[in-house]
């Protein structure tokens, strides 16, 4: 048992780093293509990859032995299942891949207005954010993440408004927005990820978001072979490592994992996003931001601990 969680640890921390640094693969893809086509040709990329992945899992729940794919699917027959199932599953990959294009594509267009690093951190609230939301599915909040929000709020005053009120960027308040909207697509997912297959969950999710980004690229941005190919490291690394391994990877070591102790090691693509942009990109932030950075990341974790129970007289 004790290695079956030190496994799962592992594969989070690995998603992490995986999610942390592709922040440098969305940045530098910034650079040959405009975002609604960067995000909807790597989500493209990300459902072809999970295509096989769902045969190869399926295959593998025949035998009788647990393996990762018992982990990823409760039944062989997803696909094949019945019709309530089957809507389901489209359903749910419908809601999810429209939010998680409007929430991809504000994170990426904010990217190109500041660093890596904060990036990652601001994007990263959206583990405080779940919780603030919850309480609209009647979902109490313990003090402690209460208490989380308010260092947040401080946090990111340090790390977006350097120069006083009225400085925020631009950049920041879409990752800000994009964050809200990651946030609703964590509770979508939490929803439909019991109901559904995770992976073909994700596989039409992804298919949903690349046609959503697509149809403004092709109208706004007129993209060309040219510059995709000109952008295939960044696109290549977004679509199959971020989107389908990210993902697949996620699903396989959340389960039999406390919730608690995966969104937090999860949580560390911020700092890792930190840590790829300066040794990538040789980004650097100041010493307000940093403490920002710290201060938020304070936050996320405190977000994440459990309130002892009151104790019954």
């Amino acid at each position: 048992m004790k290695r079956s969680q030190l496994k799962n640890s592992f594969l989070l921390l690995l998603t992490a780093a995986i999610w942390g640094s592709a922040f440098v693969a969305q940045s530098v893809g910034m650079d040959y293509v405009k975002p609604f086509t960067f995000n909807g040709v790597r989500s493209a990329i990300g459902a072809l990859f999970l295509i096989p992945c769902i045969f190869f899992f399926q295959n593998r729940t025949n035998s009788s032995e647990v393996s990762p794919a018992d982990q990823l699917n409760q039944s062989a027959k997803t696909l094949a299942s019945s019709p309530i199932a089957r809507k389901t599953l489209f359903f749910g990959g419908l809601c999810c891949g429209i939010v998680l294009a409007a929430a991809s594509s504000l994170q990426q267009i904010g990217i190109s207005y500041t660093s890596v690093g904060k990036a990652g951190f601001l994007t990263a609230i959206y583990i405080v954010l779940v919780p603030i939301l919850s309480l609209f599915l009647k979902k109490r909040c313990s003090p402690l993440v209460w208490l989380s929000v308010a260092l947040a709020v401080g946090g990111l005053y340090l790390l977006s408004v350097p120069d006083g009120f009225g400085s925020i960027g631009k950049g920041d308040l879409l990752l800000i927005a994009g964050s809200f909207l990651f946030a609703v697509h964590i509770l979508v997912i939490d929803y439909f990820s019991p109901r559904c297959n995770g992976v073909a969950l994700s596989c039409i999710q992804f298919f949903v978001c690349a046609v959503v980004c697509l149809i403004p690229a092709f109208i706004f941005e007129q993209p060309s072979l040219s510059s995709i190919l000109a952008a295939w490291a960044p696109i290549l690394y977004a679509g199959v490592l971020s989107c389908g391994v990210g993902y697949t990877l996620q699903i396989i070591g959340q389960k039999g994992m406390n919730p608690t102790i995966a969104s937090l090691i999860l949580s560390l693509e911020s700092a890792i996003s930190v840590l790829a942009g300066w040794l990538i990109l040789g980004q650097t932030l100041s010493a307000r931001e940093l403490t920002g950075c710290a201060i938020v990341f304070l936050a996320i974790v405190l977000a994440q601990l459990p309130w002892p129970p009151t104790k019954k007289s």
